[in-house]
């Protein structure tokens, strides 16, 4: 009730503020850019309220409050203000409107869902406009169906048609808390976080993997040291490379057959084996 009454002081307030004329208008203006008079920023400021308001209740639709909005304008009213230039002979309200509207958007972009959207200027152009072009194209032709009225509102604003989709269903929808309670036919209360299931390992599990895995390292660091030259070349080239290459690649690399080269690497593979499996028996046993 406190918030409607200060929304309705705030808009009466804009709504009394006098306009000006455009000869006070540029002489405002030139006070502010040649001489930084604040007051006369903001006469020009409080003049232009009730565009702030108008513009503002056009975006109420999205549930947010309208002093919230109206705040948010005047942000976009106060910077227009400091940028303005007169010179350019074009009136306040008319440079002014598009940091408005810029601000007020930017605003119910960040706060109209918790799951923030696209920010590309075609993405803002479908949140802002899907509803009312959806509702233009169910007047004029009440049997389209959602997928082609989803294509025609694609080609009116260059996006794909999945873009659509997807706000489509965003709009259509509000975000749920997953701490709301949610009770049972049998009058259990529990919330949406219960039901929510995880494929991950659980914490200790993956302490647990992560010392292993650095323990096995180790292990296998130790082991390859047993090796020599050749045999370390040909476990290299054979075991551990990504793309592991033929017995007689290595043959050829190493000038002896590819025979020769399976008879090293079952020896080298061998002593891996070995040290390995006394690694792990030392572990078991410590």
């Amino acid at each position: 009730m406190a918030t409607t009454t200060a929304d309705r002081r705030m808009i009466k307030l804009a709504m009394s503020a006098p306009y000006l004329e455009r000869e006070e208008e540029q002489a405002l203006a030139h006070a502010w850019k040649d001489n930084k008079d604040q007051e006369a920023r903001n006469r020009i400021a409080m003049a232009h309220m009730r565009l702030v308001v108008s513009m503002s209740g056009k975006f109420r639709n999205f549930g947010l409050p309208l002093g919230d909005l109206v705040q948010e304008g005047y942000i976009g009213l106060l910077e227009a203000a400091a940028r303005f230039e007169p010179e350019r002979q074009v009136r306040f309200s008319t440079y002014a409107s598009w940091w408005i509207r810029a601000s007020i958007q930017d605003y119910v972009l960040r706060n109209w869902s918790i799951v923030r959207g696209g920010t590309s200027s075609a993405q803002k152009a479908l949140f802002f406009n899907l509803r009312r072009l959806r509702a233009r194209l169910a007047r004029g032709d009440t049997h389209l169906t959602a997928e082609a009225m989803h294509q025609e509102i694609a080609a009116a604003l260059g996006v794909s048609t999945a873009d659509v989709r997807t706000m489509d269903a965003r709009l259509s929808s509000s975000d749920l808390s997953l701490q709301a309670p949610i009770s049972s036919a049998e009058g259990e209360s529990s919330s949406r976080l219960d039901f929510l299931t995880s494929d991950a390992p659980l914490p200790d599990e993956q302490a647990e993997g992560s010392i292993d895995g650095e323990r096995r390292h180790h292990w296998l660091h130790a082991a390859l040291g047993q090796l020599n030259e050749r045999e370390m070349k040909i476990i290299r080239a054979r075991r551990l490379a990504e793309n592991g290459a033929t017995l007689e690649e290595l043959g050829i690399l190493l000038g002896i057959s590819k025979e020769r080269v399976r008879q090293i690497e079952n020896r080298a593979l061998e002593k891996l084996k070995a040290v390995l499996v006394s690694k792990t028996t030392d572990f078991a046993y410590a």
